[in-house]
């Protein structure tokens, strides 16, 4: 498994390699390695060996449903998928077994992708270094001391990992973009409606949204291009038809306007991160974009924004886990006894704490001054870049403040931990679509990410900008 997603599309379209004996490397490599790194929850085995037979099938007669007809993928364990126990990484979800695909499941089964298994992640995507997974935490493969990022830890360590070559992942406040960071892979968040939320474990509707991880910024076009589009299951998808992602990544970048917001570069980011992502800067200047200094005063706003918007939402979203439906149901004599219990036993410290901001910031007399608030700021930050993007194509920034932290090193500290999404959750409140790529490592050898803004429904430029910023050789961690 040492080709990139794109080349391996490309191995398969030449017939140098067959889906079946792609399907093996890459159970083997995830026998070899998920007993350090655990990045998967549960494999599919027999739906992948069926997927893949299939696959051959097609390929032998030279009638791919797609570029990815083949191709291992894996899925954060937030996606249904029919047959196939669904946690969303919590206890309060445990022997949950959908009776559905998740659009998106459905659309990569339909392009002949082959399911591998399911990714660990933080409970209900509610973190940012997949500790609060109910199942234990994912390691990064660069150092198994250290978080893969969060909440989907388990999508990127797979990736860098070489263990599939493409997976999916979801995106609230940077639960892409900042894994991918950490782990040295391309990950995308794109625009808000451009992928179907259908059967996609909710935590905050007006800000999640699902994307790909890949080792290249072509790999990452290609999975994008095959979930994309619009859902008659979900009224917040659009009618956008959807371009050829991997084809416009050949136009160059020549000519595009660029902005570097001051606010980014400030207090707590790590100086070996700022250097690699003033080098990728340099390095878009050199393929001829213009660069700007720009500033988007609002965004220091965005993390105390966001810890009241997302909350709300999620402490609206979690209310239907209470043993009725879903998942195990503690014993009780009286029915509130019940949903109290079933609730205290099956939801994370994490996930509680949260309810719990979101529940008082709705709450009487505190709506006002908490939830409407934040949406008016919210509005101010989604200016503040509508401005901007008047006069430039694109943003960039760090994606995270720091390299991969220790595991364990933030969790008795929730505020340290969520300023790791710094850089990220401003994307996520204005709807934006954004994609982190490899720029460089520390002097620790640890991955660093450079972070790109678009326009709405604009990915086909970050992808340009992406590929002129990406390495050419990708090292492997393992």
């Amino acid at each position: 498994m040492s080709r990139t997603l794109s080349q391996i599309s490309d191995a398969l379209a030449a017939g140098e390699v067959a889906p079946e004996a792609l399907l093996e490397q890459s159970l083997a490599r995830i026998r070899a390695l998920d007993g350090k790194l655990h990045a998967f929850l549960r494999l599919t085995e027999p739906q992948a060996r069926a997927a893949a037979k299939a696959a051959q099938e097609r390929r032998s007669k030279r009638k791919p449903l797609s570029p990815l007809d083949g191709v291992p993928i894996g899925l954060k364990d937030i996606f249904c998928m029919e047959g196939v126990e669904t946690t969303a990484g919590s206890r309060i979800l445990a022997g949950y077994v959908p009776p559905y695909d998740a659009t998106v499941v459905r659309k990569l089964k339909a392009a002949g992708a082959v399911i591998v298994g399911k990714l660990n992640m933080d409970e209900f995507a509610m973190g940012s270094s997949t500790e609060n997974s109910a199942f234990g935490p994912t390691m990064n493969p660069w150092d198994l001391s250290r978080t893969p990022g969060g909440s989907s830890g388990g999508s990127a360590a797979a990736v860098a990992a070489r263990m599939v070559p493409g997976t999916l992942g979801t995106d609230t406040g940077g639960s892409i973009r900042q894994p991918a960071a950490l782990v040295g892979c391309v990950g995308i968040k794109p625009t808000y409606g451009r992928v179907s939320r259908y059967g996609v474990i909710a935590f905050a509707s007006s800000l999640d949204q699902v994307g790909p991880f890949a080792q290249d910024v072509r790999g990452a076009a290609l999975l994008l291009r095959e979930i994309a589009g619009e859902d008659v299951n979900d009224q917040t998808s659009s009618r956008r038809p959807v371009p050829d992602y991997a084809a416009a990544i050949s136009k160059g970048v020549r000519g595009l306007r660029v902005g570097v917001p001051r606010e980014y570069f400030g207090e707590g980011l790590d100086p070996q991160v700022e250097k690699a992502v003033r080098a990728a800067i340099e390095k878009l200047r050199a393929a001829g974009c213009e660069v700007r200094e720009i500033s988007l005063p609002n965004s220091p706003h965005a993390i105390a924004t966001y810890y009241i918007v997302a909350t709300a939402e999620a402490s609206s979203n979690l209310a239907r886990y209470d043993g009725v439906r879903y998942g195990p149901r503690a014993k009780a004599g009286q029915l509130l006894e019940m949903y109290e219990r079933t609730r205290a036993e099956g939801f994370g410290a994490e996930v509680k704490r949260r309810i719990m901001l979101g529940t008082y910031a709705l709450s009487a007399g505190y709506y006002d001054a908490y939830y409407l608030r934040a949406q008016k700021v919210r509005a101010l930050i989604r200016r503040d870049f509508d401005n901007a993007f008047a006069n430039l194509d694109a943003v960039v920034s760090p994606t995270s403040p720091t390299t991969a932290f220790k595991l364990g090193e933030k969790m008795d500290d929730p505020l340290a931990m969520y300023l790791n999404d710094v850089y990220t959750v401003p994307v996520n409140l204005a709807g934006l679509p954004g994609i982190s790529v490899p720029c460089g490592f520390d002097n620790r050898r640890l991955p660093i990410g450079v972070q790109l803004i678009g326009k709405p429904f604009d990915e086909e430029t970050l992808l340009r900008l992406g590929h002129a910023v990406e390495p050419r050789e990708h090292q492997e961690p393992l």
